[in-house]
Order: C-alpha cells, then sequence, then structure tokens
C-alpha cells in the first residue's frame, strides 16, 4: 500500500494566515491519521514579493502551532533547474511549444474575444505555426493543453468535478525570462515529492484541471485532489483583514493557547458527532476527509473565546503562569515585588479568555491604579463612601495577619459597624484597590495584594473622594 504523503505550500509573501493554518492542520491530520509524512515546501517562485522575514513567519507559525514536519523545508527558487528539465522534456515530446506573442497582441486577441461575447483568452496562435519566429521578442513557453475530451476530478470533498478541455487555454508554464510559473511547478514538485494528497482551499479549484493535464502529459499519478472550503468572517464574507486578526502569530500575541486555535481550526468544515473540544491526539485519531462539509465555514471569534477559557481553566497550573509572565512583560507590568505569578494565574483562570484578558486582570496586583474608571468612581465614590473607606483602611491596618479569613472577617465586622449592606463598602473597596468594580473575591484580592500595597491604595481614594 502507497505512503500517505500530504504538503504544505505556503508562499513567504506576508504573514501566514488563518486560511493557511487550517490547510496545514488538516494535511498534518491526515498524514498523522494514516501513518504517513508530511512535507513543508515554500513556493517562494514570486521573488518580488517574497521575503526572508515571511519565511522566518512561517516556520516560526508552524512551531508555534506543533505542526512539526517529516521534510522540508523544500524552496521552489532553488528548484529551477529541475523545473526547467521538465519543459525542455516537454518541448521535445511536443507537449510544450514557444509563443512569440506580445502583450499588445494578446490584448487584442482578448478584446476581439469579448467582442464576439466569448471567454478572453489566448487562442493558440502560435500552437502549431512553423515559420519564423519575430526578431528581438523572447518567447514564453506554453503548454499543449488537450483540446477535446474532458478533465474529471475525483474530489474528495466535492465529489466529481468536469471541466471540458475546450474551456482551458494553453498556459504559460515558463516566463520570457526563463522563470517557471506556478502551476508547472506545483506539479513538478508534486510528482518528485510522491504527494499522494493535494489538500486545499477550494480557492485552487480552478488550477486543478490545467495541473491534471501536466501530470498526465508527464505519466505522472495522480494525487488524490480534496478543496476545503473557504473560511467566512462573521458577515458571510471570505475572511480577510476587515474581519480582525487573521495571522496565527496574531493569536499569539493576543494571549490565545495553541491548543485552543487548532480546536477551533479543525471545526472550521470537519465535524465528529457533536463533539467541539478535541485534544490534538483526538484529532488525529478522528480527522478524515469524508468528514468534512462542502459550504463555507465561519471563523466566529466568540467561539474561539470560549474554546480558549475552556482550555485556559484546564490547563496547568504551569502553563498558566508562564503565559500570564510573557503577556505581563509585554504589557511592561513589573510583577517581581507582587505575589507570585502562579498564584494570581489561579486567581483568575476562570475569569479570563485569554492571556492577555489574565494579565489585564492581574496588573491591579502589581501596580496601584493611576486612574479610576470614570463610571465606576462617579457611581461609588462619594464623601461619604470616602468616610467608609477611611473606616476600611482603620480596621484593615489593625490587622496582624492578613489572610484572606482574617480580611473577610474584618470587612464582616466593618459592616456591621457601620450598619450598611455589604456592597455600600464592598463596590468602593474593589474601585479603591483595583480601578474598577470587576475582581476576584475581595478577601483573596486584598490578601494577595499585601497590606502595604491595600493601605496605601485607600489613602489615595480616601484623599480622592474627600475632594469631591
Amino acid at each position: 500500500m502507497t505512503k500517505v504523503r500530504t504538503r504544505f505550500p505556503p508562499s513567504p509573501t506576508g504573514y501566514l494566515h488563518i486560511g493557511s493554518a487550517r490547510t496545514a492542520l488538516f494535511n498534518y491530520l491526515f498524514a498523522r491519521q494514516h501513518g504517513g509524512e508530511f512535507v513543508l515546501r515554500i513556493e517562494d517562485t514570486d521573488r518580488e514579493r517574497s521575503t526572508d522575514e515571511a519565511v522566518q513567519v512561517i516556520m516560526d507559525s508552524m512551531e508555534w502551532m506543533g505542526l512539526d514536519y517529516d521534510e522540508g523545508p523544500f524552496f521552489q527558487t532553488q528548484r529551477f533547474d529541475r523545473y526547467r528539465e521538465v519543459v525542455n522534456q516537454l518541448l521535445e515530446e511536443g507537449k510544450a511549444y514557444k509563443c512569440y506573442c506580445t502583450p499588445e497582441e494578446l490584448t487584442k486577441m482578448r478584446e476581439l474575444a469579448m467582442e464576439k461575447k466569448e471567454k478572453p483568452r489566448y487562442n493558440g496562435y502560435w500552437r502549431d505555426r512553423t515559420d519564423t519566429p519575430p526578431a528581438g521578442v523572447e518567447p514564453v513557453i506554453r503548454f499543449k493543453n488537450p483540446t477535446t475530451g474532458a478533465v474529471v476530478i475525483d474530489d474528495a470533498v466535492k465529489g466529481p468535478i468536469r471541466v471540458e478541455n475546450s474551456e482551458l487555454d494553453d498556459l504559460v508554464i515558463m516566463r520570457s525570462d526563463g522563470t517557471p510559473t506556478y502551476n508547472l511547478c506545483v506539479v513538478v514538485d508534486d510528482m518528485d515529492m510522491d504527494i499522494t494528497h493535494v489538500i486545499r482551499g477550494d480557492d485552487h479549484v480552478n488550477n486543478t484541471p490545467r495541473q491534471i493535464n501536466i501530470f498526465n502529459a508527464l505519466g505522472a499519478k495522480l494525487p488524490v485532489f480534496a478543496h476545503l472550503p473557504m473560511i467566512l468572517g462573521e458577515d458571510g464574507k471570505r475572511m480577510s483583514k476587515r474581519h480582525g486578526a487573521v495571522s496565527v502569530m496574531q493569536y499569539a500575541e493576543d494571549g490565545y493557547l495553541r491548543d485552543a486555535l487548532m480546536n477551533h481550526l479543525v471545526r472550521l468544515g470537519w465535524s465528529h458527532g457533536d463533539q467541539e473540544v478535541f485534544s490534538m491526539d483526538e484529532m488525529m485519531k478522528l480527522f478524515g476527509l469524508d468528514h468534512v462539509n462542502n459550504s463555507g465555514a465561519v471563523f466566529d471569534v466568540k467561539k474561539l473565546d470560549w474554546l480558549n477559557q475552556q482550555y485556559m481553566q484546564s490547563a496547568s497550573t504551569e502553563t498558566l503562569a508562564n503565559g500570564l509572565t510573557t503577556h505581563l512583560k509585554k504589557a511592561g507590568i513589573d510583577f517581581q515585588s507582587g505575589p507570585a505569578v502562579a498564584t494570581v494565574a489561579e486567581l483568575l483562570r476562570d475569569r479570563a479568555k485569554t492571556f492577555s484578558e489574565m494579565a489585564e486582570g492581574a496588573k491591579p496586583f502589581y501596580q496601584a491604579p493611576t486612574e479610576y474608571d470614570e463610571k465606576a468612581a462617579k457611581k461609588q465614590f462619594s464623601q461619604e463612601a470616602g468616610e467608609r473607606l477611611q473606616t476600611v483602611h482603620d480596621n484593615l491596618a489593625a490587622l496582624e495577619d492578613f489572610s484572606p479569613e482574617a480580611i473577610d472577617a474584618t470587612l464582616q465586622s466593618t459592616v456591621a459597624e457601620l450598619e450598611v449592606g455589604f456592597g455600600k463598602i464592598g463596590l468602593p473597596l474593589r474601585v479603591a484597590v483595583t480601578g474598577n468594580t470587576a475582581s476576584p473575591a475581595l478577601d483573596q484580592t486584598l490578601s494577595f495584594m499585601g497590606k502595604e500595597a491595600v493601605l496605601a491604595r485607600l489613602v489615595a481614594a480616601v484623599q480622592y473622594c474627600r475632594s469631591l
């Protein structure tokens, strides 16, 4: 039985976007599920737009996603001699030819076709000509596409797709400067690398019949083709920058866990019953092309947030602490003199959807508020609230044991002393120490902040209230 071999072939012309990440994941899972091999290939023939920085982004993204490849990365620019060899073979066998049409002639050709309400394309002018070519024109090499019959793609996702050869023109396989084109390079690479399954976005469906004809011309075995549905934004349109973060590493920067993003990506077009949460091991065990949907899949950020929260709630303390540390550093928050990061991470585990959010929630444990939330301060601070906070300050200052239990007992006795509901001191107190009304339980929050920090913040809040 032939060993399954899949490939992921990104172009290094920018960041690695979510659609490409989903394609990489599906190729990886399919190879692993079948005990096969996963190949990384860098399609860098677009020399003007390809950069070393973009290559590094691809490598960093693959590492962060945990998609370890078995071979590669292979670079197409390092295989130009091989592509030229194949082009020469096609020329010698009469399956390709030199075309000397100028850009102006090609434009005129398309205009005439449009006037006749025909498809604007190359009309095969140089396909069978034997006359002397024009002087001073460097030709392109075109593939001699069959003129009769049809290409039938037995797509593993979309089912049979039939394209008449009469609909296809003779595509350029080598430019006049000697550089090969995408459709040729892909076929030669997939042939040489023994790729058995080509799993890619359905924006490539139009390329597939052209590539199949080149495979056939080279006498190569066809891979199985599987075209994945597009990823859509919440407005139902193809996902793009206007939908927010579309780069894989942007999600890492924003504090999402890798496993949560991979889980969300695998559900974009694939399902296994009603199950929503999958470990990577489960994905590798269960994934199959037979359960990939044919319709577009919506990238729902709210769903991703929910998933990430599930993963954060079940993550190890070490994972939480490492993630929080990274994002505290990124936010420029000095956490050396405050409570242990792991302790704060555990306290905030159930309250944060991302590490960025957790870092924001952790900020008050390491920094006194530089300003109070305007709405919260307007509602909770007053001259009267200031006097109550002064009493809280004095009672907490008397504590030798600043444990959550001792703090809770002191707050309860203060409520009784002032003969008010708990909210009359609890809410102003929360604003005083954190700057807003959202935080974990007050007794734990104050204990972790430490007595000295809490008393200093209460002094500042009392002064603020008295100035109103």
